[in-house]
């Protein structure tokens, strides 16, 4: 009899813990699993669910918006409850910050295994007073974790990264597989949401020294706005610089494996990142990369400096700067970096990290059904 497996978490809204939800849930549904995603509300643009996979609505009802906030966050954790013990998962899988504590607290006195996963930096996201008293309560309570590096698994107490494997995300196949083009163009590129962290202004003032050099080289940044006033101050960067004619932000794609494919170099400029899907992307698509080593270690997870892209420090103009250069002006280094970044599909495509999940999946459910 196959498991039911729920997943749980905010919504479904594009995002990278969403995307990795409804990959994962879709394929299970597809080798026979029962899968249910419970989630808080529904957005306006989300991720697709296979038909066989079950979606379910554990948010707040619209009688209960006018509580107080205790008494809602007390009413999340008794509707996330109810469907437990209505459903009666094998295993419940909570993704994202406040969906973790949710999901431990409501299956606190079940017989229900708990996974959590960890899917961001945990400096400045799991080291405030509210995680600090709930933490130490909740997390050993987890079964098991999956952290996506491991510097996101050091973040934690021991018994929480013994009892956890790192599971990388899974790549979109239409990265995969790629033709290599015959010329690259004279483009840099990037791609990722305008958002502070990303420090794509950094990525403009590097790059405009960049282009002092190489003159004939602009620069493509691919991204939605994320509101937080990111594109508006590169906007007046550019301004400033006067690089209106080689410094384009050029919104966000549906079509980026052919956007990107045959761009001389891919810069990654975040000061901090979970696992970026962006990153991992464009390794798939054997660009030559130049990526800042930001904490908690996503890059230096799928990258090794100087063998399949450049790694370099965080907040550094110069050394991104000097790195496309490098790329620009070496171009038979760039290209082996490249085909070395393509690699990246062996380990990271839909199927391997499945079946790593499903193992993984397996191994708790068939421990904890031991110890019962």
């Amino acid at each position: 009899m196959a498991r039911k497996i729920a997943f749980h978490l905010n919504c479904l809204e594009q995002g990278g813990a969403e995307r990795v939800v409804s990959n994962l849930a879709n394929r299970f549904a597809a080798n026979g699993y029962e899968v249910l995603v419970a989630t808080l509300w529904q957005g306006e643009n989300e991720f697709q669910l296979d038909k066989r996979v079950r979606r379910v609505d554990v948010g707040l009802r619209p009688e209960d918006r006018k509580k107080s906030r205790i008494t809602q966050f007390l009413l999340h954790i008794h509707y996330l409850k109810q469907f437990l013990r209505k459903e009666k998962p094998d295993i419940l899988i909570p993704f994202a910050r406040k969906a973790l504590y949710r999901g431990l607290t409501a299956a606190y006195f079940m017989k229900i295994p708990v996974l959590i996963s960890i899917r961001t930096d945990p400096a400045g996201h799991y080291d405030m007073l509210f995680d600090k008293v709930q933490i130490p309560f909740l997390f050993p309570r987890a079964d098991g974790c999956v952290f996506q590096t491991e510097g996101a698994r050091e973040f934690f107490a021991p018994r929480l990264q013994k009892n956890s494997r790192i599971i990388l995300n899974p790549l979109n196949p239409k990265y995969i597989g790629v033709p290599e083009p015959e010329k690259r163009t004279k483009t840099v590129v990037q791609s990722g949401r305008l958002v502070d962290f990303k420090n794509q202004e950094m990525l403009v003032r590097a790059f405009h020294e960049v282009h002092k050099k190489h003159p004939d080289y602009d620069l493509k940044i691919y991204g939605p706005d994320s509101k937080d006033g990111t594109k508006e101050l590169l906007e007046r960067t550019i301004a400033e610089l006067h690089a209106e004619d080689y410094v384009h932000l050029m919104g966000a794609s549906d079509s980026l494996e052919k956007d990107l494919a045959d761009a001389a170099v891919f810069a990654f400029s975040s000061d901090w990142e979970g696992l970026p899907n962006a990153l991992m992307e464009a390794m798939a698509l054997g660009l030559p990369i130049v990526a800042t080593d930001c904490p908690c270690g996503g890059p230096r997870t799928v990258m090794t400096n100087e063998v399949d892209g450049l790694l370099i420090p965080i907040k550094d103009q110069k050394a991104m700067e000097d790195g496309i250069n490098r790329l620009i002006e070496d171009p038979a280094f760039a290209e082996k970096l490249g085909r070395n970044a393509r690699k990246i599909a062996e380990r990271a495509n839909d199927e391997a990290i499945f079946e790593q999940w499903r193992d993984y999946i397996e191994a708790l459910c068939t421990e904890v059904r031991a110890w019962s």
